[in-house]
């Protein structure tokens, strides 16, 4: 790896492990980098859930010693979440490296929209039924298997609906992500799609990036790094679907 590589994933690492506490949408931007590293697309998928693993630990632990709590609250959900994780995670990785990187080129533009108009999260909403909420986190755990960026704007609206408040689903949303990705990430190293140079690089910065994001999700405020973030994305999505090189 170059110098300014190294930089790069640590800096966007940072950012998006910040982002990822807070809200979620963080590895739109961190795969793209990765590519530009010259990971491969699918290698690129699997070594950015080394990046999510310490990230979503660093965040929980956190979260933690700020008086929040979600483990327990969250093993309702788990067990579909998990299935679908598994089921994700085979699935996505019969794409090609070109292909999933021309996939998840087209997929930062919906994810950007998303993260900028936020679904509406709705904690006075009568919850959902037990057959709907595990059809739903089945769903997520599907997507997040097989891609998981963005998967923290989803969760939220989800998890508020299934009956959890705010801080609380914060909090949740990290156990949901991290289960996923311990799940997930096993089935990429097997398949031999994780580059662990570049992946620890960005693990780096993806942790002390949960680490500062959890507190920012308890004080609040994270409006100018999400605009940041969005800026840097929409410019790697437009190399990953070969617009300039």
């Amino acid at each position: 790896m170059a110098w300014w590589e190294a930089v790069l994933l640590v800096g966007g690492g940072l950012l998006a492990g910040t982002i990822n506490a807070v809200a979620g949408a963080g590895s739109i931007l961190t795969v793209p980098l990765l590519v530009l590293a010259g990971v491969p697309g699918n290698h690129a998928n699997g070594s950015n859930r080394v990046g999510i693993l310490t990230s979503n630990a660093a965040a929980a632990v956190s979260f933690r010693r700020l008086g929040v709590r979600g483990l327990r609250d969250a093993s309702p959900i788990l067990v579909p979440v998990v299935i679908g994780a598994i089921v994700g995670s085979f699935t996505i990785g019969r794409l090609t490296d070109e292909g999933f990187e021309r996939f998840f080129g087209f997929l930062v533009f919906p994810l950007v929209i998303l993260s900028l108009r936020k679904p509406k999260v709705r904690v006075d909403s009568e919850p959902w039924s037990r057959k709907a909420t595990i059809a739903v986190f089945t769903a997520i755990g599907l997507y997040g298997g097989a891609v998981q960026a963005g998967i923290g704007l989803v969760l939220l609206a989800a998890l508020t609906r299934a009956g959890y408040d705010l801080v609380l689903a914060n909090n949740i949303k990290v156990v949901v992500n991290l289960s996923i990705t311990i799940v997930a990430l096993p089935i990429f190293i097997a398949r031999g799609e994780v580059d662990w140079v570049p992946a620890l690089v960005l693990a780096t910065g993806f942790t002390v990036g949960g680490w500062l994001g959890a507190h920012a999700a308890v004080k609040g405020g994270e409006r100018f790094l999400r605009w940041a973030m969005v800026a840097a994305a929409v410019l790697l999505a437009g190399r990953l679907l070969g617009l300039y090189g």
